[in-house]
């Protein structure tokens, strides 16, 4: 199996990493030589790629590709991939799995009810608005080619070095306190683990949700991680948007409860880490 990661950012890595223990040939892009030697020193194949011109190693290797993961984050334009390697990307007789790692942002705001992937998009910010089209682009691109297009909507991404025990240990950890608020959230193992199981069983156009069993309130989390890592945890504060960010007062703006039976049900998949619980304290005891 060949996969190509374009993108090779914290999600990807750890993707990368689980599909190399599997024996699969993967090579994933950067945005700059210095990151690309860096990860070689990992381990990792890497390419770069800035979403313009394109390497001939890298046309290569995507022409023999079994397997794309387009995880890069969008530009000005849109998505750097598909603008730079549609064709490309029709033309690999191999390939039989395209996934688009996108965000439960493009659900907007459903007030903290139930939703699953049938559930209107109504996204609020600039940046969910670009992630619903790019989406859009891309089936729309898997009809066009015949290519088995798939996007993953992932919640609240976290896992080693990067977690509320990591931030509490930082000093950067709050506890916002929203009534009725809660947040979806994924560790990344498990977002790793859908994707092996949609290369298993690829559908054209699927769309699922990445996400934990439990919704929860933001500052139940903290707590519950200081309480595992022997940490002092910050104190409550009372929700105020005019002490936040506008990027961070968006996320306080959306509240809803993603459902993630599909992938269960589709495509068999059974969490590591179906709460954030057990995830914390496994990285507690790892030494998170």
């Amino acid at each position: 199996m060949k996969l190509v990661i374009f993108g090779l950012g914290y999600s990807a890595g750890f993707f990368a990493r689980a599909a190399l223990a599997k024996g699969w040939e993967v090579t994933g892009t950067v945005r700059s030589a210095e990151k690309a030697g860096e990860l070689s020193r990992q381990g990792l194949h890497t390419l770069v790629f800035g979403g313009f011109a394109v390497s001939t190693p890298l046309a290569k290797i995507l022409a023999e590709a079994d397997a794309v993961l387009i995880s890069a984050q969008p530009d000005e334009n849109g998505d750097p991939v598909l603008g730079a390697l549609a064709e490309k990307l029709a033309a690999a007789e191999k390939l039989r799995w395209i996934g688009y790692l996108s965000t439960i942002g493009v659900y907007g705001d459903h007030g903290g009810a139930w939703i699953d992937e049938t559930a209107e998009c109504r996204p609020t910010s600039r940046r969910s608005r670009q992630r619903l089209e790019i989406e859009q682009d891309w089936l729309a691109f898997g009809e066009r080619s015949g290519k088995p297009v798939q996007i993953f909507r992932l919640s609240g991404i976290y896992g080693p070095g990067r977690s509320p025990i990591t931030k509490l240990r930082a000093g950067t950890a709050t506890r916002l306190v929203k009534p009725d608020q809660v947040f979806n959230r994924i560790h990344v193992d498990d977002i790793a683990g859908v994707l092996m199981a949609s290369i298993e069983r690829p559908r054209a156009g699927a769309i699922y949700n990445v996400t934990d069993d439990e919704p929860a309130p933001p500052q139940d989390v903290v707590s519950f991680a200081a309480e595992v890592s022997g940490l002092t945890p910050p104190p409550e504060t009372p929700f105020d948007p005019a002490r936040l960010s506008p990027m961070a007062a968006s996320f306080y703006g959306e509240n809803k409860r993603v459902s993630n039976a599909l992938v269960k049900r589709e495509l068999g998949y059974a969490f590591h880490y179906p709460d954030y619980r057990q995830a914390l304290r496994d990285l507690a005891a790892a030494g998170e």
